[in-house]
């Protein structure tokens, strides 16, 4: 059997159930999620259930875009997003150089004091392993709820710089995201290469043979299918996730 193909654009894609935890500032019905910026993907919603709104910092400054059913939202990297959650909000997400996000390329909005303290990000960024014997392991659950909290205070701190200052006010933010991420390069380029990169590659391949009218590369098709992932849901960001290997 050949190798199977690879997933589309090398993206990934996970459903979120977003969580329903309520937040000081009152935003959403139900609860929200952990503010966050990526360094590298670009991220795109297409909403499956329920209603809610995603918050976003970037060069514009802060804005709201509603989530319903069939609506579909995407952004590029450096653009803080915050998920609220009005009842039963579902998305099916969709990242670009799938294996970034778990390999770090998420910078959450803790204190800037956090921020340019490595080890004290980490620490703070941390989960525990969640047990797969549990279908809502509370030792996760409570770390993952702290983490959104801090990363909400850190947040509301940006959102006055942002208000002030509009897209400037994400500055120190991005400098500090640029210098945590760092060390991470050598691992993200492999990442890339085995995967957009790669897929990119053979598109651009394939277009070279079509212009001289050779389909050499159709001999190579085959189809692939996974199932998710067993077990529970994983705390994320800014939900539980179902992810697939793809």
């Amino acid at each position: 059997m050949k190798n199977p193909p690879s997933f589309p654009g090398g993206v990934s894609v996970s459903r979120r159930a977003v969580y329903d935890w309520p937040a000081d500032d009152g935003a959403g019905r139900a609860g929200s999620g952990t503010p966050h910026l990526h360094t590298v993907s670009s991220e795109g919603y297409v909403v499956v259930a329920g209603e809610g709104t995603v918050q976003t910092l970037g060069q514009d400054g802060y804005a709201e875009h509603r989530l319903f059913p069939g609506k579909v939202v995407w952004f590029s990297p450096g653009v803080v997003h915050r998920l609220v959650n009005d009842g039963g909000l579902e998305i099916v997400v969709v990242m670009s150089d799938a294996g970034l996000p778990e390999a770090g390329d998420a910078v959450l909005t803790f204190p800037q004091d956090l921020l340019e303290d490595p080890e004290r990000y980490e620490e703070a960024a941390r989960l525990p392993d969640q047990s797969p014997e549990l279908t809502d392991d509370p030792r996760v659950a409570a770390a993952a709820r702290r983490r959104r909290d801090l990363a909400l205070a850190g947040y509301a701190q940006l959102r006055e710089r942002v208000d002030a200052e509009g897209g400037a006010g994400l500055a120190e933010l991005h400098a500090a995201a640029g210098l945590l991420v760092a060390g991470r390069v050598p691992e993200w380029r492999a990442v890339v290469r085995a995967g957009a990169e790669r897929s990119t590659a053979g598109t651009v391949a394939a277009l070279g043979e079509l212009a001289h009218g050779g389909v050499g590369h159709l001999s190579d098709a085959t189809v692939a299918a996974r199932a998710a992932h067993a077990g529970p849901p994983r705390y994320g960001m800014c939900g539980r996730l179902t992810t697939w290997a793809l």
